[in-house]
């Protein structure tokens, strides 16, 4: 059994090294492959963060008329705060306003000339509302436009907001999305070229399989070393793509840092080193099993 097994993976290789040229096209592809489902893992953090970091940022604003007392705010903050959409509210007066938007403009000198020429303070008391869903945001400037506090309102800026709202949300649901997409295109693909690869490597052994035929080999005997070829390439596939992920989480780590230094690549690859290893092999050699599988019992017939 094993000196059977052992010829098995012999003529695999044998196999493998007679289509060189095929067989690394079908490698380079299915690294292409590979690489899509262990880049998306190592930067699920990385987008989670952006994304995180982007919901707290969006928002709408409640501005008061000028003459509305700090205790009536406090009452429709109170009121807002108890709607289930509602992630996080914060009053702010018209000083806190006044001192943000000098912090913000300080370098721009157009901007604090015509403060000091205003003379006053221009600015509203206000509440920023954060919800927890883009969707959700209508509905709760609808609630305080047709609310019993809508007297005490002099804008809600929804209206502006809405289009921006609607275009963040809207474009992350689209990312993942086409990332799905492209990883199914691309294991199809990759399907194909290795099915080729392994019809034409059974069409260049076609008087050994004769031979073997005549001599009563079993089927096993005469397949098994065209499913070996197709491991061989997924091995050589995930080999290829976990030394790249490792070389590209060393040199990006630094980069990645500097724009989200909450976020370590190298230690979230050495963290999810097993992970990854899994990943990439059950992709690469699942992917070269199916596709020799469906070669093999389409154009060996014994």
């Amino acid at each position: 059994m094993f000196a059977s097994l052992k010829r098995v993976i012999n003529n695999g290789w044998k196999s493998f090294f007679r289509n060189i040229s095929l067989n690394l096209a079908t490698i380079f592809i299915m690294v292409s492959v590979i690489f899509l489902p262990t880049f998306l893992f190592l930067l699920r953090p990385i987008s989670e963060s952006l994304i995180s970091n982007i919901k707290k940022k969006v928002d709408i604003s409640v501005y008061f008329n000028e003459d509305v007392k700090p205790e009536d705010i406090y009452l429709v903050k109170s009121a807002v705060s108890k709607i289930p959409e509602v992630r996080e509210i914060e009053y702010l007066s018209k000083e806190q306003v006044l001192e943000r938007f000098v912090e913000k403009h300080k370098n721009d000198p157009v901007l604090m000339a015509s403060l000091e020429e205003i003379g006053s303070n221009p600015f509203l008391p206000s509440l920023n509302i954060k919800a927890w869903q883009a969707s959700q945001y209508e509905q709760i400037a609808k609630f305080l436009e047709t609310g019993p506090f809508k007297k005490l309102i002099h804008k809600i800026n929804y209206s502006q907001r809405k289009r921006v709202i609607d275009r963040i949300f809207s474009t992350i649901s689209f990312v993942n999305k086409v990332g799905i997409f492209f990883s199914l295109v691309s294991m199809t693909i990759v399907v194909l070229v290795a099915f080729n690869a392994v019809k034409i490597a059974i069409n260049s052994f076609k008087e050994e399989i004769a031979i073997m035929r005549l001599v009563g080999a079993s089927n096993w005997f005469i397949r098994g070393p065209f499913l070996v070829q197709g491991i061989i390439i997924g091995f050589i596939s995930a080999l290829i793509t976990f030394l790249i992920t490792f070389g590209l989480c060393l040199g990006w780590d630094s980069n990645i840092k500097s724009i989200i230094p909450e976020v370590n690549l190298f230690d979230l690859f050495v963290d999810n080193l097993w992970g990854l290893i899994l990943i990439q092999l059950t992709t690469g050699v699942g992917l070269g099993i199916i596709s020799s599988m469906i070669a093999v019992r389409k154009y060996l017939k014994v």
